[in-house]
């Protein structure tokens, strides 16, 4: 799966949630080159490695069409799910579960995390390395840097993965990976690589593109680096107590017992940790207790359906039964545009927003749950059509 990498897709990995390009002027790419040349050489690339890495490479118009595409906002949660949650992921997950648990089992004892969340993740960003994608990463990051896309956060990646050339591990034909720079099989952009990518098959070199032990390290080692705890699960869907108030959004998983939250199948819920409630369809859809993991996952990619779906395929890959409440018929995501104006609509009134990039993290969902109080509405923190339209925010 390509990503805005996430997102990572992006401060993270890819943390490459869509934006409008800078209002600033692109320059000629000829340009571009000659200013990015000697950017390159203060990190130490040489003029032999940047010629490699660019010499003959033009901007590649279908790049900025592929940047504008923004799988995680607007489809319908249940249909987004199916996509990535599918039969045939599942059984090849379990497949893969089973070829590589000696590494998994590795990968687990040294980094801290589950061998289904890693092969979940394997799964999602590139179908267990079957599609890693096939673009030239010096030519797609170019064509973005060139632009201004994000400035200057491709122009950043595109010094980093010249750095990577010029490490002399890893050739020139293999950077390849999606339309965003997103690379290999875990698709780190080069910034994440150069930080989180690891040589675990001892062979000299992290190999993110051939081998599945690096790959499965190299997440591993990613996510404990952004505070993934072994002992927490992501989350779980939970059966909501009749008369619940939802002022609550958060607390010990031990305070989530006591108001009468117990899993979707009846069970307990587990003594330590803590967590948050997440309705990502809304009060009528499926409801979630997500902890820190949750959180962790999102800077993996910074998308609230992509860790709902990382998570919930762990879960089918171990065994676990799907989701037991149904989704709305009439689900409803807000598009990117429709939660960029929310956020801005949020920080007129006061709230304190991170980013206008579209992410609605935790603390504006409990913004959202304030206003819905105030407007007589259930306070589920999910910015549903009607509540957009009571805010004056286009909800198409």
């Amino acid at each position: 799966m390509v990503t805005r990498r996430t997102v990572l897709r992006t401060t993270s990995m890819l943390a490459l949630t869509m934006s409008t390009a800078s209002a600033e002027p692109a320059e000629s790419f000829d340009h571009f080159l000659i200013r990015l040349r000697a950017d390159a050489a203060a990190r130490g690339v040489t003029a032999a490695t940047f010629d490699a890495a660019l010499g003959g490479v033009t901007p590649d118009p279908a790049v900025m069409a592929a940047m504008r595409r923004e799988p995680e906002y607007g489809k319908p949660m249940p249909a987004y799910l199916a996509s990535l949650v599918s039969p045939t992921r599942i059984a090849a997950g379990q497949r893969k579960l089973a070829q590589w648990a000696d590494t998994l089992r590795a990968v687990q004892h040294r980094f801290g995390v589950e061998p289904a969340i890693l092969v979940s993740i394997w799964g999602i960003e590139s179908g267990f390395g079957e599609a890693p994608g096939g673009w030239d990463v010096f030519r797609s990051l170019a064509t973005l840097a060139a632009a201004r896309f994000q400035h200057p956060l491709f122009r950043n990646e595109l010094l980093s993965a010249l750095v990577i050339l010029q490490q002399g591990k890893i050739p020139r034909g293999q950077l390849v990976g999606s339309w965003a720079g997103a690379m290999g099989q875990p698709q780190f952009l080069p910034s994440s690589y150069l930080r989180y990518a690891v040589d675990f098959d001892g062979d000299g070199r992290a190999d993110i593109w051939s081998s599945v032990p690096d790959v499965l390290a190299s997440i591993a080692n990613y996510l404990q680096k952004f505070g993934w705890r072994a002992s927490l699960p992501w989350g779980f869907e939970v059966a909501v107590p009749q008369e619940f108030d939802f002022r609550s959004s958060r607390g010990s998983l031990r305070q989530w017992a006591e108001r009468g939250f117990r899993h979707a199948d009846g069970g307990a819920l587990p003594d330590a940790g803590a967590a948050i409630l997440f309705f990502p369809s809304g009060a009528s859809g499926p409801a979630f207790l997500v902890t820190d993991n949750f959180v962790v996952i999102k800077t993996f990619n910074n998308s609230d359906a992509y860790a709902l779906a990382v998570g919930t395929l762990s879960d089918r890959l171990r065994g676990a039964a799907p989701l037991r409440a149904a989704w709305p018929a009439d689900d409803y995501q807000p598009s990117r545009e429709a939660r960029v104006a929310l956020q801005r609509r949020l920080a007129a009134l006061g709230f304190k927003v991170a980013d206008f990039e579209g992410h609605l993290d935790f603390d504006l969902r409990d913004a959202i749950r304030d206003l819905q109080r105030r407007f007589g509405m259930t306070a589920d923190g999910y910015p549903s059509r009607s509540f957009l339209q009571r805010l004056g925010v286009p909800a198409r």
